[in-house]
């Protein structure tokens, strides 16, 4: 995966947020913290606010947006004026963030017989209610080796199409 010099890191919530936070603090991702927008990860959900809040400023070169979403199938349209300069890339932890706790507690087989969402799994099964909560996840994965063998351990569980792209394809 080609990036361009500046990119911005956009995810829908704030586990996804959590988890890159700790690969970009742990300097495992193929960027670092000092090559996006402001030098953090950004929490948005549409083009629009993200054209409002970031692309008013003027830039010379073009822009990586990293959008970490669950969703195969949100939209992020960029308005004409951005699209030359704006290359979209999707990083899909469907069906949820949350299958990486589940992986990590090695529940898998049991949460594929259990047919919840893995966040109601996780909630319902492995008593953690908070689940998507930065907080929580950040501390959880407080090891980095559990969060590193968990992303790669869900990628060989995914259904991953051609042209799709995983949190295992930020890592160094």
């Amino acid at each position: 995966m080609k990036l361009a010099r500046l990119k911005a890191c956009i995810c829908e919530g704030s586990a996804e947020r959590a988890i890159i936070d700790l690969l970009l603090d742990a300097h495992l991702l193929i960027f670092e913290r000092s090559e996006l927008l402001e030098e953090r990860v950004i929490r948005c959900r549409n083009a629009s606010s993200f054209e409002r809040d970031y692309l008013r400023m003027s830039f010379s070169d073009k822009i990586s947006i990293i959008r970490v979403l669950d969703s195969r199938k949100e939209p992020f349209k960029l308005s004409k004026a951005y699209k030359s300069k704006i290359e979209v890339i999707d990083i899909v932890t469907a069906p949820e963030i949350e299958m990486l706790i589940i992986i990590n507690e090695n529940k898998y087989n049991e949460f594929k017989k259990s047919k919840k969402k893995p966040s109601i799994f996780c909630k319902e099964n492995l008593k953690m209610h908070d689940v998507k909560s930065y907080e929580f996840v950040k501390g959880y994965f407080s090891n980095v080796n559990d969060l590193l063998h968990a992303i790669k351990k869900y990628k060989e569980y995914s259904k991953v199409s051609k042209n799709e792209h995983t949190l295992n394809d930020l890592l160094k």
